[in-house]
């Protein structure tokens, strides 16, 4: 029996080992060594990125925003710093940690300027949705850096590095910041900046742990004490980092659970066939309820108070407001009017949700095929992601090395993706390796 569970333990274990595909330890080090640098190409495609984003934030395009993450280079930084960390490289962690500064204070002062001059200064859902982070936030942060650098440090990369770039969305929160200062409203500033430090520290501890699980080798000894120390620190700065998103997210919680309760209680207490609940709100501390149609008692009210208890509406007064027949008709009329519009806005919203959907996964699909395929056509070739920006269908392309492809080769490239993409506008950036 002992022998049999050992053999099936072996046998599910090999299915998880991450031993097998590593990447070499050096070039995966050599590699988060190149990409941290902000001079030259890389700053000016990150503040390009930022500009993206800052538009795409600013007329509400989740397109937009998802373009300007797929070619946003921040995430080099920041696994840098957990990669230093993990194999006790300081001078790694010093690059690191001055090019996330410079990358940082690029990123807010290009997306102030760019808010400060657009004419354009109304928060849109998307830029609203980047103020207030919670646990979740969090927890997106640190799968997306986990998954970030399991690939990184794997031989089989794909494309898991652009989709942890779309995942832990790293630009809109700087660009946020930036229409915080940019407007003066400060809640803004911080709460988007707030979100950015968590997806920061997360990646980092995620990366960091990461090394240990895969067992890099530390680049210098480090004395016990310091170690211990080290993960004092470490430790102080992730629990200091959780303690807002926890209580963002306690708050978060217990406005829902209130709002189930108070919909419940109208719903069980107050709603009977015959009638029909206009709405609720609470004053203060009133619940005031609008309902038309069959007529609430005297008897059904007193009883309904006394019930307020259990719905967690204890300390609140009921006050309801009746119609009389003539007012039923007007408002019956006009809520149904207005759900029926409701109801063709919904539909046609979620048909073209679906329509965009069903186009994001063909071109994932689309992305995998090609990458595969373009390796023995294009040696130099190290990864391609087909996707829409602004209406437009892009090909990204990363490059292994420094050199820039031969002129006959690219145009060779982008005519082969135009074909096997079956898009003749299809537009081609190619990344190289910096």
């Amino acid at each position: 029996m002992g022998r049999d569970l050992r053999r099936h333990t072996r046998y599910i274990s090999h299915y998880f080992n991450l031993m097998h595909d590593r990447e070499d330890e050096q070039e995966v080090v050599e590699q988060v060594r190149g990409s941290i640098v902000f001079r030259g190409t890389n700053l000016w495609i990150l503040i390009f990125a930022i500009l993206i984003a800052s538009l795409g934030l600013n007329v509400n395009s989740t397109a937009v925003i998802i373009g300007a993450m797929l070619v946003s280079p921040l995430m080099g930084p920041i696994i840098g710093m957990g990669l230093a960390v993990g194999i006790s490289d300081f001078e790694l962690l010093k690059q690191s940690l001055k090019n996330y500064a410079v990358a940082t204070l690029i990123s807010v002062a290009t997306a102030t300027l760019y808010f400060w001059l657009s004419p354009l200064s109304e928060a849109q859902s998307e830029l609203l949705a980047r103020t207030s982070p919670t646990l979740y936030d969090v927890l997106i942060a640190f799968c997306g850096g986990a998954a970030g650098v399991l690939a990184l440090t794997c031989k089989s990369k794909g494309q898991v590095i652009p989709g942890v770039a779309i995942a832990t969305a790293l630009m809109p929160p700087l660009c946020t910041a930036g229409y915080g200062l940019a407007t003066a409203q400060w809640s803004y500033f911080l709460g988007a900046f707030y979100l950015f430090f968590i997806n920061t520290v997360f990646i980092a501890t995620a990366t960091f742990l990461g090394t240990k699980l895969l067992r890099f080798h530390p680049v210098q000894a480090v004395n016990p004490e310091r170690a211990r120390h080290g993960r004092r620190v470490i430790t102080a700065i992730v629990v200091v980092t959780l303690i807002p998103a926890a209580v963002m997210t306690v708050s978060i919680v217990r406005k829902n659970v209130f709002e189930r309760n108070l919909r419940a209680f109208v719903t069980t207490e107050l709603d009977r066939s015959g009638r029909q609940i206009l709405s609720q709100q609470l004053a203060h501390d009133t619940l005031r309820v609008v309902a038309v149609g069959r007529e609430i008692t005297q008897d059904e009210m007193a009883q309904a108070r006394g019930r307020m208890h259990f719905y967690g509406l204890a300390g609140y007064q009921l006050s309801v407001i009746q119609a009389d027949a003539a007012d039923e008709r007007y408002d019956l009329t006009s809520h149904l009017t207005l759900a029926e519009q409701n109801n063709a806005q919904l539909n046609a919203e979620l048909a073209d949700l679906q329509q965009r959907l069903d186009a994001y996964t063909a071109l994932d699909s689309l992305s995998a095929h090609v990458s595969r395929e373009a390796r023995p056509l294009f040696p130099s070739v190290e990864s391609i992601a087909v996707g829409r920006i602004a209406g437009r269908t892009v090909a990204l392309v990363a490059l292994h090395d420094k050199r820039p492809l031969p002129a006959a080769e690219r145009q060779r490239l982008e005519q082969w993706l135009r074909t096997r993409a079956e898009e003749p506008r299809l537009e081609t950036i190619i990344q190289q390796n910096i």
